[in-house]
């Protein structure tokens, strides 16, 4: 239930065209609907204003399908990440118009395409695989109503490919940077840069990357003032921040 749908209900309920025990159903869903395996958050868009986002992973397809779809009745825009193939169908059988991002792993039902967002957003990826965390990303910012645009492979390996990109760079508000290895792209990015930029290690890399552990650790002691960390493979987190810093 939104603040739109409370504000319509206590006018419907001064106006007596509806019944107390109607009313008194209609809240207990505020803030959040019990349904056994899961406690849906519908309050959450009026505490921090984004709704709740389902992590998919580690839940079954009817369980995903269950919450996306309670999600869908109260809402406008609903996000699942980390989801399966498997987990889409399921939802898709409850929920029309939804969408697979399957880059993203992402299941998105995309119904209020208002922009929000106060400047442009951009998303970058140091090489080819870490793509599917820039996409998680790009698929939470733009689903929280921002203008997104994506800027891949143009790690620290060859530094031309980022700098002649560089006007793009500029016009951007916040900056997403996902990078495995050594995890060295966000310092490069923030000192070109005086806007945030959200570094997101990725768990690509050989043995001594230690699944990201390395490009964590390299991201967190950044030399570049304006350079933030999420934790590895968190591109819903970095897009997510970035969200609510170009909403400011």
């Amino acid at each position: 239930m939104n603040s739109e749908s409370i504000r319509k209900l206590f006018e419907q309920a001064r106006a007596g065209k509806l019944a107390p025990d109607e009313a008194v159903e209609r809240l207990r869903h505020l803030p959040f609907e019990d349904l056994g395996f899961a406690k849906v958050d519908h309050h959450r868009a009026l505490r921090v204003g984004a709704p709740e986002v389902i992590l998919a992973q580690g839940k079954t397809p009817a369980q995903v399908a269950g919450i996306f779809k309670k999600l869908a009745l109260h809402g406008k825009n609903v996000l699942a990440t980390r989801a399966s193939k498997q987990q889409f169908a399921a939802v898709k059988k409850m929920v029309e118009g939804v969408k697979f991002e399957e880059s993203a792993r992402a299941i998105i039902l995309h119904r209020d395409n208002k922009i929000y967002g106060k400047g442009r957003i951009i998303v970058i990826s140091a090489g080819t695989s870490d793509i599917p965390v820039a996409e998680e990303a790009v698929v939470t910012a733009s689903i929280m109503g921002n203008e997104v645009d994506r800027l891949y492979d143009v790690g620290v390996a060859g530094i031309h490919r980022l700098l002649s990109h560089r006007d793009a760079i500029s016009r951007a508000r916040v900056i997403v940077v996902c990078a495995g290895m050594e995890g060295a792209l966000p310092s490069v990015v923030g000192g070109l840069v005086g806007v945030p930029v959200i570094g997101v290690p990725t768990s690509i890399g050989y043995g001594a990357s230690f699944d990201g552990m390395a490009a964590l650790l390299g991201m967190m002691n950044s030399c570049a003032s304006n350079v933030s960390v999420v934790n590895i493979d968190n591109g819903f987190g970095g897009g997510y921040v970035a969200s609510l810093i170009n909403r400011l």
